[in-house]
């Protein structure tokens, strides 16, 4: 399978090292390039500001106009400090001789992965996995399983260091 366009789907946890380096490896090793994407949502910003409360009162126009500013303001500062964030990420891997870009998305993570992977013809999706299963699985959801069976490529899945105790000692219990 011939790698030449790779989709590198990232959050701001603590995986994003492992699966950018995993796939610098690739891009490496196949001569492909690679294109950053972290999507965003009004949920991610601190603080967030519902848009329904912005709407605007006949009471309160002025307010309402310094607080619509205050918080556009704020989502620009944190959308820069994302762009800015890929931005060192394309450099990091080109320095390492990949050729990369970014894009920053705004919406449900696991739909514009999906989305953005189709009209791009990604040839593969290299995305973390943080391990949870069961319940946490089902409350919290799972961007990585949403990929894994709705993309319309490849997907590789960087499992994450997010083990139970119970896990770990199975897992020790086997290596001995």
């Amino acid at each position: 399978m011939l790698l030449t366009k790779i989709l590198v789907s990232i959050d701001d946890s603590d995986m994003t090292e492992q699966v950018v380096d995993e796939a610098v490896f690739l891009a490496k090793a196949t001569g492909g390039s690679l294109m950053f994407l972290h999507v965003i949502s009004l949920y991610d910003n601190e603080p967030y500001f519902d848009p329904l409360f912005m709407q605007r009162t006949i009471l309160d126009a002025e307010l309402h106009n310094e607080a619509h500013q205050k918080a556009l303001n704020v989502w620009e500062e944190f959308k820069q400090g994302k762009e800015n964030w890929l931005r060192s990420l394309c450099e990091s891997a080109t320095s390492c001789g990949v050729k990369a870009e970014f894009t920053l998305n705004i919406g449900e993570a696991s739909k514009r992965i999906c989305d953005f992977s189709r009209s791009w013809n990604a040839d593969l999706i290299v995305i973390g996995r943080r391990g949870h299963r069961g319940f946490s699985e089902m409350f919290l959801g799972s961007v990585s399983n949403y990929v894994m069976h709705h993309a319309s490529c490849s997907v590789l899945t960087v499992q994450g260091r997010n083990f139970s105790t119970t896990e770990v000692s199975q897992n020790q219990e086997v290596e001995n």
